[in-house]
């Protein structure tokens, strides 16, 4: 019979609005879409991609025709498929002969006009090979019973032709349920078991297996054939098969089949369960993500003590430390020394002192102007160390992520450790108050001094050599001598005591001042650890953490 129905339209149909998707499977796949989200740079990109296809794929779906029930006839050369397809439409829409492959290109015939051209679309198919099922071509009753099917007849998927094995891959990935026809002599090939059936494991529930041109064979040996085909499809993991019996050429089966398809398109549940069934395989790929333990929320104390002194020592934090103390001592004792000592210092010049504060203004420049030259291979071993204790029980990949979150702002550690330094040099720079007032102290004494030798000189020119008449009794009077001198000896007596007691203040207070700047520094170093390295690891923890609940919500129904 030939056909002579019209192509599908497909722009100009009425479209029959579609259903929305259960709640259960929305809430799946809001939770597939979470994951892929949280996961996206951090787990194995091609199980990305593949999720981010299957959400693609599950959303254009869930918006086209909810009415209609897609069916793919997948099969290789020989097998009877597209006389199968035939059969089932009662229309000779797809080319049979002896020439191998006769199907070139997807064939489609519909069952139910409503919506169907978007759909078809979707699934690129060309309009020539469109076919509507036209109640005048039926037998009674089957246009109701079958209304909604839209059935492929697939390429051949042992055909020579790459073009052919790809479409076929695209239409069994997408089809919500797939119908593999075998003949006797190819049911066990290898090719389909490896490339389909073991992919197809967890799809039983929309997958159907039909044993065509059983005409060739006794009753008993179809028994036979659908026995081992049956402990074949178990091995591979298709629990409980359905497979059918069928004649294309004889009619034997082909009611049956079309049976099974009206129920299936009077469901309308096969475009659910494929999405699910696909979402479940999907997730099981997933488990491998799942850690066994619940994971730490944040490096422990120790740890993250241990970075800070790891990051201290590496930026010289102790010898800077070692040198502002001595900086702080010299430059007290600069100050609030002994005024007589420093000019007779100044008389004869310490070459070793002057070398000595060269090179602490050296050493206090570079620490305080240029970003830390600190030792790398003890910044890489901190950074190692403090992420070692909170992957443990991480699975690889997220213990790769965490480890590369402790280390994804590394650069800008060496500027962030030389600010913590140079957050000092305002403390550093400041004169304490004692030092003011000791060295004011120590000139009123040398003024004291200064004013007992000259008063001490006034009393000798007018008193001992009679050198003029003193205006005051006081400048003349040579009894005074032995209490001036007195006072010019308790003056500078005075000065040398101020001076050893700030001697031994300095000391004290030298070791204090480095402490507290060394403190300061600590912080400032323990500031730039938590923001550079702690706070990225702890966000990154918190992602598994995020992960690992959405995941147990997508595995949980795979348990239960």
């Amino acid at each position: 019979m030939t056909a002579t129905t019209p192509p599908v339209s497909s722009l100009e149909e009425i479209q029959t609005p579609p259903r929305p998707a259960p709640s259960g499977l929305s809430t799946r796949l809001d939770v597939l879409d979470r994951l892929v989200a949280l996961g996206e740079g951090r787990i194995d990109q091609s199980l990305m991609d593949d999720a981010a296809a299957l959400l693609t794929r599950a959303g254009e779906r869930l918006r086209l025709s909810g009415e209609h029930t897609v069916v793919a006839l997948a099969g290789g050369t020989g097998s009877g498929k597209s006389s199968l397809f035939n059969a089932v439409c009662g229309l000779e829409l797809s080319p049979t002969g002896l020439r191998r492959p006769m199907t070139s290109s997807a064939h489609a015939c519909v069952w139910g006009l409503g919506g169907a051209g978007p759909l078809l679309d979707w699934l690129e198919i060309e309009s020539r090979h469109r076919y509507a099922r036209a109640s005048a071509l039926d037998g009674e009753g089957q246009v109701g019973s079958l209304q909604g099917l839209v059935l492929l007849d697939l390429p051949d998927h042992d055909s020579i032709r790459a073009a052919h094995l790809a479409e076929v891959d695209k239409y069994v990935s997408v089809a919500d349920l797939i119908v593999w026809v075998l003949d006797p002599q190819k049911y066990a090939d290898f090719a389909v078991h490896r490339r389909y059936f073991e992919q197809l494991s967890g799809h039983t529930g929309v997958t159907l297996i039909i044993l065509n041109q059983i005409d060739r064979l006794e009753p008993e040996e179809v028994t036979e054939c659908v026995k081992d085909l049956r402990r074949l499809l178990e091995a591979e993991g298709m629990g409980g098969p359905t497979i059918l019996t069928t004649s294309a050429k004889a009619g034997t089966g082909v009611d049956g089949f079309r049976e099974v398809l009206a129920d299936a398109v009077a469901a309308r549940q096969a475009r659910l369960d494929r999405l699910v069934a696909d979402i479940d395989r999907l997730v099981k790929r997933f488990e491998g993500q799942y850690g066994p333990a619940e994971p730490a929320e944040k490096v422990d104390d120790r740890r993250a003590a241990a970075l800070v002194e790891a990051l201290a020592d590496a930026a010289g934090v102790p010898a800077v430390a070692e040198s502002m103390e001595s900086a702080y001592s010299l430059r007290a004792h600069d100050y609030v020394g002994w005024p007589v000592g420093r000019l007779a210092a100044r008389m004869h010049s310490d070459p070793l002192r002057r070398m000595r504060l060269g090179e602490l203004r050296q050493e206090l420049r570079a620490a305080f102007t240029t970003p830390v030259n600190a030792q790398q291979a003890h910044v890489d071993n901190a950074l190692q160390e403090v992420t070692e204790g909170v992957v443990e029980d991480l699975p690889p990949s997220w213990q790769r992520s965490v480890r590369e979150a402790g280390r994804s702002k590394a650069e800008q550690l060496p500027e962030s450790l030389g600010n913590a330094l140079r957050d000092v040099v305002p403390t550093f720079n400041q004169i304490p108050a004692w030092w003011w007032i000791v060295r004011a102290w120590q000139w009123v004494l040398i003024a004291a001094s200064v004013l007992g030798l000259v008063w001490l000189g006034t009393i000798v020119a007018y008193g001992a050599l009679k050198l003029g008449h003193a205006p005051w009794t006081v400048l003349g009077d040579t009894g005074l001598i032995p209490y001036v001198c007195l006072l010019i000896v308790c003056a500078l007596g005075l000065g040398a005591f101020t001076s050893s007691a700030a001697r031994n203040m300095i000391a004290l207070s030298s070791v204090r001042h480095s402490e507290r700047l060394e403190e300061r520094m600590r912080s400032g170093i323990n500031e730039s650890a938590r923001t550079l390295v702690l706070e990225p690891v702890e966000r990154e923890l918190a992602v598994y953490k995020t992960f690992r609940e959405e995941l147990s919500t997508a595995i949980s129904p795979l348990v239960h």
